[in-house]
């Protein structure tokens, strides 16, 4: 059966540049969810080399606490994507997140080179809505994060803030993440002292289905976590849901009623999974 709740929260997941020795150690201070390592848009070229040997070295010497740590590798046809797998193949990390991901065979080529690390995908271009299911089927596949700036750059999107233009592509990836079980994680809003914005667009992840969303700023975490983490109303109605039901069974009954609305299976399933998030998140909020 495939999983519907991440073993772990990831409402806040933080790029860092791989290069930024101060902001690298500053991330095991913060209150996100998850941390990416960036090795790739974030380091100029003449860097790379210098962040993945201290990246490399901070995530032996750091203590991280419960963040989970995923390093975004530069793309195997770029001369520095071997090194960086390789480098990576045996870390204690979460995941390697594989940037331009348009196909299944990224994955694959990757997972040849790291044996023991989960491997995320991101998906950032046209072309991948039309495989995104083949992408999200792959075994070594943990999770998804839907690139959108790249995305409105690749089909020539302008900047909506509803995001209409790239909602098709948006959901073509989340559903895809979803049905095979995946962590699917929203793109970056880039506006980092705009608190309005970013509640908006997390609340729109939220409502779409996404897990967490990708943060370019640590003053953007606290409105992550909040938005995607169960709220108390939620919480109250799911525990009523879930009682109305196992009641309705013992009196032989299929469905419930909870506030005048029908109660059903496929309700509690809802309701349960609400429940597992919040005990995810256990004393992060």
């Amino acid at each position: 059966m495939i999983p519907q709740v991440p073993e772990r929260p990831y409402r806040s997941v933080l790029y860092i540049p791989g290069a930024n020795e101060r902001a690298l150690q500053k991330a095991a201070t913060l209150p996100c969810d998850a941390i990416i390592f960036d090795l790739e848009d974030a380091v100029a070229p003449d860097e790379k080399p210098r962040a993945r040997a201290l990246v490399a070295d901070m995530l032996r010497s750091v203590d991280y606490g419960n963040r989970a740590r995923i390093v975004r590798i530069n793309a195997l046809e770029t001369e520095w994507g071997r090194a960086d797998c390789l480098a990576f193949a045996g870390a204690s990390i979460e995941a390697i997140l594989v940037p331009k991901v348009s196909r299944p065979d990224h994955i694959e080529a990757v997972a040849q080179l790291v044996a023991d690390v989960p491997l995320w995908a991101m998906m950032e271009t046209a072309v991948v809505a039309w495989h995104a299911a083949n992408i999200a089927a792959h075994p070594r596949l943990a999770g998804i994060v839907v690139g959108t700036n790249d995305l409105a750059k690749d089909i020539g999107a302008r900047y909506r803030p509803d995001r209409m233009p790239l909602l098709t592509a948006m959901s073509l990836c989340l559903l895809a993440g979803k049905a095979y079980g995946r962590v699917v994680i929203d793109g970056v809003y880039n506006a980092f002292k705009d608190d309005v914005g970013l509640r908006a667009e997390c609340d729109q992840g939220r409502d779409m289905g996404f897990d967490g969303k990708t943060l370019i700023h640590p003053a953007q975490i606290a409105v992550a976590n909040e938005v995607f983490a169960p709220t108390d109303a939620e919480l109250v109605l799911a525990r009523a849901q879930i009682a109305a039901y196992e009641e309705a069974e013992r009196a032989g009954k299929g469905v419930a009623v909870v506030d005048g609305k029908i109660v059903e299976k496929l309700h509690v399933v809802a309701a349960e999974r609400i429940i597992a998030r919040a005990a995810l998140l256990g004393d992060r909020v």
